[in-house]
C-alpha cells in the first residue's frame, strides 16, 4: 500500500491491487458518510443489455451470502443510519451515513453487498418487476422523461444516449447469468474506490478496508472500455404526449469533466438559470410569467459533456417561452460576461460552491470525483481561487461557443 497526504486532513491510499480508499476528517461531526464506487454503469452497456448495471445495483440488495434482504434493511437502519445506493451513467454508488461508532459496521455491510450478492433467479424475477415500474414512474413524469429524450437525441446510437434504468424489452430479456457476468467482469478492486468522511481516522479506516479483505481480493481485467462518442445530433424533436404541459429542454454537447472550461461552464449556467435572480427565471416567469419552472443544468463525464435548458409551460405559451430562452442564449453568446456582472457571478458560484460542500455526504462525492475522473485533487481555497481568476474572454469563448441558439438540440414533450 502507498498512502500520500493531499491535505491538512485527507489522505488517499492505493492498494497493491488497485483498490483506492480516500478520507477526509471533518471536525465537530459526530457522523461518517461511508462509500464504495464502482466504476461500472450505463455506458458500458452493449444496446441489447441496456439497464443492466442498474437492475445489478438494485440485485444486490436481495441478499448476499450472510444476510438476507430483511437483514440488509434493518442492520445499520436499526442503529438511525442510512443505506443507499445509485446507478449513473459512468459509475455505480453503494453507501451508507451512520454514527461515527457504526462506521466497521457500515463497511462491513457495503462490502458484503459489492462483494458477495447471491444474484438468484428467484429474486431477478421479483426485483425486474420493481425496475419496471421505476422504469413506469419515469415515463409517468414528463419532467424527467424529457431529459431521457434529450440524451436520447444527442447520442442516438451511444450509451451517453441510452437509458440508465432501460427499456421494458432489455429488462424483461436479462437474466441471472447476466447479472454474475457483469459482477465478475466490474466489481473488483481495480475498479473500486472506496471514500469516507466526517468523524474517523485514515489509520483505522485502512484497518477496516483491510479487516473486510479489500487489500486481499484478487483483481480482475482491466477497466471497461467506453466507445468514443460520435459528434451530437442538431435537431429539434416533437414527442406526442397528453400532457397538461409542454415540457421542453434546449440543450447541446460540450466537454468532458477534466477540461478547463468547467468552471466558466458553470458560471454562465449560474447566471442564466441558477436561481431565482438568474436571468431566465426574472424574465421567463417573473417578467412573463410562462413558467413555473425554468432552470439551466450540466453534466460532464469521461469522453464529453451536456449542457442545457429546461422549461415546463402551457401548451399555449411553448413556442413563446422556447423564443424567449432562444433570445437570452443569443445575448450571452453575443455579449459574455464583464464587470460588475462577471463579479457578481463570480461570488454567487464562490458561495454556491462552499455551501454545497458543508455535508459529509457532499465531501465523499467530492473526493470520489476526484478519483472517478482522474482529476489532481485541489482544495476548496485553490477552487476559489481558480473562480476568481476567470477572465471575461474565458466566459466569452465557452458561452459563443456553447450557447449559440443554432447549436441547441430541442426536444418537446407534451400535446401537438
Amino acid at each position: 500500500m502507498q498512502t500520500v497526504k493531499l491535505d491538512e486532513r485527507l489522505y488517499r491510499t492505493s492498494g497493491d491491487n488497485g483498490v483506492t480508499v480516500v478520507s477526509e476528517v471533518l471536525p465537530g461531526v459526530r457522523s461518517v458518510a461511508v462509500g464504495i464506487w464502482v466504476r461500472a454503469a450505463s455506458v458500458h452497456e452493449e444496446r441489447a443489455q441496456m439497464g443492466l448495471s442498474h437492475l445489478l445495483e438494485h440485485m444486490v440488495f436481495k441478499g448476499t451470502e450472510r444476510r438476507s434482504a430483511r437483514d440488509i434493511a434493518l442492520e445499520l437502519e436499526v442503529r438511525g443510519g442510512a443505506l443507499d445506493a445509485f446507478t449513473s451513467r459512468e459509475y455505480t454508488s453503494y453507501q451508507a451515513r451512520v454514527l461515527d461508532e457504526d462506521l466497521p459496521r457500515a463497511l462491513d455491510v457495503l462490502t458484503d453487498l459489492v462483494r458477495n450478492p447471491v444474484l438468484r433467479s428467484a429474486d431477478l424475477e421479483l426485483e425486474r418487476k420493481v425496475v419496471l415500474e421505476e422504469i413506469s414512474t419515469v415515463e409517468d413524469t414528463p419532467d424527467d422523461l424529457v431529459f431521457e429524450l434529450h440524451s436520447q437525441t444527442l447520442w442516438p446510437e451511444h450509451p451517453y444516449g441510452y437509458s440508465i434504468l432501460g427499456t421494458r424489452d432489455t429488462v424483461t430479456s436479462l437474466n441471472a447469468e447476466d447479472l454474475k457476468g457483469l459482477h465478475g467482469r466490474a466489481y473488483h478492486p481495480r475498479q473500486i474506490v472506496i471514500t469516507a468522511t466526517g468523524s474517523l481516522n485514515h489509520d483505522l479506516l485502512l484497518k477496516l478496508v483491510a479487516k473486510c479483505g479489500w487489500f486481499n481480493y484478487q483483481s480482475g481485467p482491466e477497466p471497461l472500455a467506453v466507445e468514443s462518442v460520435p459528434p451530437a445530433a442538431r435537431s429539434t424533436r416533437h414527442v406526442q404526449r397528453d400532457t397538461v404541459q409542454t415540457h421542453v429542454v434546449l440543450g447541446t454537447d460540450t466537454f468532458p469533466h477534466r477540461d478547463e472550461r468547467r468552471e466558466p461552464l458553470l458560471l454562465l449556467n449560474t447566471v442564466l438559470g441558477g436561481g431565482m435572480s438568474s436571468r431566465l427565471f426574472q424574465r421567463v416567469r417573473e417578467e412573463l410569467g410562462l413558467a413555473y419552472s425554468v432552470m439551466t443544468y450540466q453534466s460532464f463525464y469521461q469522453q464529453t459533456g451536456v449542457t442545457g435548458v429546461y422549461v415546463g409551460t402551457h401548451p399555449s405559451t411553448a413556442e413563446q417561452a422556447v423564443d424567449v430562452i432562444l433570445a437570452e442564449l443569443k445575448d450571452l453568446a453575443a455579449e459574455g460576461l464583464s464587470g460588475s456582472a462577471l463579479a457578481e457571478a463570480k461570488q454567487q458560484l464562490k458561495g454556491q460552491v462552499t455551501l454545497s460542500l458543508e455535508s459529509p455526504t457532499a465531501r465523499m462525492y467530492r473526493l470520489a470525483t476526484f478519483e472517478l475522473y482522474g482529476e489532481p485533487y485541489r482544495t476548496i481555497d485553490q477552487v476559489l481561487a481558480q473562480i476568481d481568476a476567470i477572465r471575461a474572454e474565458d466566459v466569452g469563448g465557452v458561452a459563443e461557443e456553447f450557447f449559440a441558439p443554432a447549436r441547441q438540440t430541442v426536444v418537446w414533450l407534451g400535446p401537438n
